[in-house]
């Protein structure tokens, strides 16, 4: 299995705040040593390898996980809490996955 971890650098080259949190969060839980390679999807070079395979997987959030196992095709994760719970198969609290979930979509509320 391979990982890859991209984040985005924002137009003024500062990393994005959700990247930000989510990197502190993994080196706290020591993941980082699980992730394979680390990419940037630089918002000022659309060619930045981080953009290029966000295109290439129609993804516009950041950070985001790809997840490459042997014969399967590659598995997208935007959500750091459900890639900690199916990919690294470490307890999170659902909780936590709903926040960021909510957070990550304004637009959407509870009934």
């Amino acid at each position: 299995m391979k990982i890859t971890l991209v984040k985005k650098i924002k137009l003024d080259g500062s990393l994005c705040r959700k990247c930000e949190d989510v990197q502190q969060k993994m080196e706290a839980a020591d993941q980082m040593s699980l992730i394979d390679e680390v990419l940037l999807a630089d918002e000022r070079d659309a060619s930045s390898p981080g953009m290029v395979l966000a295109r290439r997987y129609n993804v516009d959030q950041a950070p985001f996980f790809v997840v490459e196992r042997e014969g399967l095709q590659p598995e997208i994760y935007t959500v750091y809490f459900k890639f900690v719970k199916e990919v690294l198969n470490q307890k999170t609290r659902e909780e936590d996955e709903l926040k960021e979930i909510l957070n990550d979509n304004p637009d959407l509320d509870f009934l």
